[in-house]
């Protein structure tokens, strides 16, 4: 069997087309709030948006929050999710103050960092495998206000894009960028950088976004829209997109994709494959250019092209993907093989300069590629419950 979540996972860790599924929505109780400490405790099923609809209008927020707000609390944890702020907050399972963890054999553990550290180590970023998540507590984060003041700056090329990270990581708690993955040559790399913090004070004026999406993609096309057409002409046009000083809601700022209704439908029926890899500080810039390089002569790249600049925090979990250097998220209409074939060019690239893949993103890595990405496979093994399993595991573990 498999705990199953919100299936917010872009790959197969959610999925386990051989055998049960247990649907962990109906766990959606809260069980206590210290409105004092912003320490928050409440069932695995519950949603983040859920958490934010009680505790931003009280003046907290979560800690770290991936770019949805429509995963679960036990999926938060089993994939040790990370947002905009690594380089301040680290992952979400920094601020994971307990959490208890039910065995198929009917076991029941109370797991912290200092009580069963070593059932907490594998169950935060274990990928659902150790057992059933029933309840998480956290640690909020103080906000004043829900509105983020941010900007957005352009860069030309990857060198660029350094010196604006590194000025930024001090003074700016929220950092992400933009890459063009369709330039070469002069304007390989380029992109907008964006940068904010929460506001100390009221902003007048400004209202919340509506609580309903946008809009809705209403039916999937029979080719991909995503094509190398429309990727150069939205990339020409995002690169110039206006530097500027700007308000935004966190809604907006962190969840852009959550208020488009089915916006997976612009892929087509094949679908896409989304690559998210990080590399170490020695090997980044090369191995960042080398990559960008490969999907830009591909003519295969996508306008979701994200960058971010993971800090030194180390996760808690055993299996946790975020880990010092460069991270790249990039989506890739499903084209057969032809995309096969570049995805696993684009893994000699990530192996040879020592990183690593995400599990939650993946949907084709091999086994060889997963145990390099995971040093401490071996350790996390001995704590995985006998009676769960997904398609991920058994695609990974058996070659």
């Amino acid at each position: 069997m498999l705990i199953y979540g919100n299936g917010r996972s872009y790959g197969d860790v959610c999925l386990n087309d051989k055998g049960l599924v247990l649907l962990a929505r109906g766990l959606d109780r809260f069980i206590c709030f210290d409105r004092a400490s912003g320490v928050i405790r409440a069932e695995a099923g519950v949603l983040l948006s859920e958490i934010l609809e009680v505790c931003v209008p009280l003046g907290w927020f979560l800690a770290v929050t991936p770019g949805t707000q429509s995963v679960t609390l036990g999926g938060a944890v089993a994939n040790d999710v990370h947002g905009k702020n690594h380089h301040h907050a680290g992952t979400f399972g920094c601020h994971v103050r307990a959490l208890e963890l039910l065995r198929s054999d009917g076991e029941r553990r109370i797991c912290t960092s200092t009580d069963n550290a070593d059932w907490f180590a594998a169950t935060v970023g274990g990928l659902g495998l150790t057992g059933l998540i029933t309840w998480v507590e956290i640690q909020l984060q103080r906000i004043d206000q829900p509105w983020i003041q941010a900007e957005n700056r352009r860069f030309a090329d990857l060198a660029d894009f350094y010196d604006l990270a590194q000025d930024s990581d001090e003074r700016f708690e929220f950092t992400v960028a933009w890459l063009d993955c369709a330039a070469r040559g002069r304007k390989l790399g380029r992109g907008v950088f964006t940068r904010g913090n929460f506001s100390p004070s009221s902003i007048d004026g400004k209202k919340p976004p509506p609580g309903r999406r946008l809009f809705t993609v209403p039916f999937t096309p029979p080719v991909s829209l995503v094509n190398n057409l429309s990727v150069r002409a939205f990339n020409a046009l995002y690169a110039r997109r206006q530097q500027k000083h700007f308000v935004s809601h966190y809604k907006s700022f962190f969840y852009p994709l959550d208020s488009i209704g089915h916006w997976n439908r612009i892929y087509g029926s094949r679908g896409f494959l989304q690559y998210q890899c990080v590399l170490p500080p020695a090997t980044e810039k090369q191995a960042t250019r080398e990559l960008l390089d490969r999907i830009a002569r591909s003519r295969q790249g996508s306008f979701l092209a994200v960058a971010k600049r993971f800090g030194e925090r180390v996760s808690p979990g055993l299996l946790s993907f975020p880990r010092p250097g460069m991270n790249l998220a990039l989506d890739f209409p499903m084209k057969g093989r032809k995309t096969l074939s570049l995805l696993n060019e684009l893994d000699q690239v990530v192996v040879e300069a020592g990183g690593a893949l995400y599990p939650a993103k993946d949907a084709r890595m091999s086994g060889a590629v997963f145990r390099h990405s995971f040093p401490h496979l071996n350790a996390f093994s001995q704590y995985i419950d006998p009676q769960i399993e997904s398609q991920f595991w058994r695609r990974v573990s058996s070659e």
